[in-house]
């Protein structure tokens, strides 16, 4: 069964800067995303309740131009496509997981096993 993520879009304080912000979960994480000039989206940041916040370095690893693309064209929406968007954060994650802690991914289920 496939962990219903309940993206929803938020806003943050203006010391957690970013391009785009997302909560899910009940509000037990939220994530951070960057959008290149080129129009690449990168992740930022992501934080998990009893993890605290995970920064992903400059190394980060961008979404294709054409994934990049449906992210942006789902978070101009009002209704998210939680389909869309669990498909486009979960690969995100899987580019950048050496960068964020395995067992948070493990716990929230944003890694398949």
């Amino acid at each position: 069964m496939k962990p219903e993520f309940n993206f929803f879009k938020t806003i943050m304080p203006e010391s957690r800067k970013a391009d785009f912000y997302l909560g899910c979960l009940d509000g037990s994480v939220f994530i951070d995303f960057n959008q290149t000039n080129d129009g690449l989206i990168s992740l930022c940041r992501i934080s998990f309740d009893g993890y605290g916040c995970c920064n992903i370095t400059d190394n980060a690893k961008f979404l294709s131009f054409e994934m990049s693309k449906k992210f942006i064209e789902v978070l101009k929406k009002d209704e998210l496509d939680q389909l869309m968007l669990t498909t486009l954060i979960k690969e995100l994650i899987k580019l950048n997981q050496e960068l964020i802690w395995m067992d948070a991914l493990e716990k929230y289920n944003f890694i398949d096993k």
